[in-house]
């Protein structure tokens, strides 16, 4: 496990530490009491993933929708 707190890290650290928990757990090479603490860990990881995509859809549909939450900008292939 990384040393750095959950609320520091970038999408990509923490889905790369996640998926290294979840490889421990699903060997089930540790002990319960590590167990434990890695399933905690995970579902920290786990909980800061989903805030950060949460985070990059509001801004993709802030700059993807118009004020009355309709496309922006978006030509159809019919236009075309």
């Amino acid at each position: 496990m990384s040393d750095t707190p959950v609320e520091e890290m970038s999408f990509e650290q923490a889905m790369a530490e996640l998926e290294q928990v979840v490889g421990q757990l699903e060997r089930g090479e540790v002990p319960l009491d590590q167990s434990i603490a890695l399933y905690e860990r995970g579902a920290k990881l786990k909980a800061r993933c989903e805030k950060k995509l949460k985070d990059a859809e509001e801004k993709v549909a802030a700059i993807t929708l118009d004020a009355n939450g309709e496309p922006a900008g978006l030509k159809t292939v019919e236009g075309l």
